[in-house]
């Protein structure tokens, strides 16, 4: 009963969310997994590690498919490569079982991170701003 509940406020919560909030949330969550994933490989849990691991990557995939290179091809160009870098430490990190690949995917997705932590409000704000 609960985890119904629970899947229908995370649905209507995707529904109604703007295309800033998503992205912070799947940010978000990829962080919530590498940390997972890291730890997972330091302390030998492999399998979990793994699977961690392969969720990341499943949400890194689909931010690399949805960049719009019509919008902005030079930021896209450049997106594309850390994700495609982060694509490849992590098949490497689950491939080994390395904790360390993990750890360069968050430091390099760190500043990336931040910066949308600040531009999607501040976004949401100019276009409130905007509608008056």
């Amino acid at each position: 009963m609960i985890g119904t509940a629970v899947a229908k406020y995370k649905d209507i919560q995707a529904q109604t969310s703007t295309p800033g909030e998503l992205l912070l949330a799947l940010y978000d969550g990829v962080f919530r997994f590498l940390a997972g994933a890291q730890y997972s490989f330091a302390n030998g849990h492999r399998a979990k590690g793994s699977e961690l691991c392969s969720k990341s990557h499943a949400i890194i995939s689909e931010l690399l498919l949805a960049l719009d290179y019509n919008q902005s091809p030079e930021l896209c160009e450049r997106l594309a490569s850390i994700y495609d870098f982060c694509l490849s430490s992590l098949t490497e990190a689950n491939m080994k079982g390395d904790p360390q690949k993990v750890a360069d995917v968050i430091r390099v997705l760190t500043p990336l991170r931040e910066a949308w932590r600040v531009a999607v409000p501040k976004a949401a704000i100019e276009q409130a701003q905007g509608k008056r």
